[in-house]
């Protein structure tokens, strides 16, 4: 189970952020999607094997330069 401790002076709205963030994290909602309705053995099969056709020909689009990647930033740069 997620919690988060609420800090002293913090708004009920930035704590209630944080939970948001720390579920997404987790990845508690999209479990909850997943399972909310039953999928059948073949439709799992047929959509994990549509996910790796589409991740294949992206690859491959970017490996021959019809798309440009842009550079991830570094959210956690070094800090002097």
């Amino acid at each position: 189970m997620i919690g988060v401790n609420v800090r002293s002076n913090e708004t009920f709205e930035k704590a209630l952020r944080r939970f948001s963030k720390a579920c997404e994290k987790s990845g508690i909602l999209s479990d909850l999607r997943k399972n909310q309705y039953f999928e059948k053995p073949s439709e799992k099969r047929k959509r994990e094997l549509n996910q790796a056709i589409r991740k294949a020909m992206k690859e491959r689009l970017i490996a021959e330069g019809v798309i440009k990647v842009k550079p991830r930033k570094n959210r956690f740069r070094d800090r002097d």
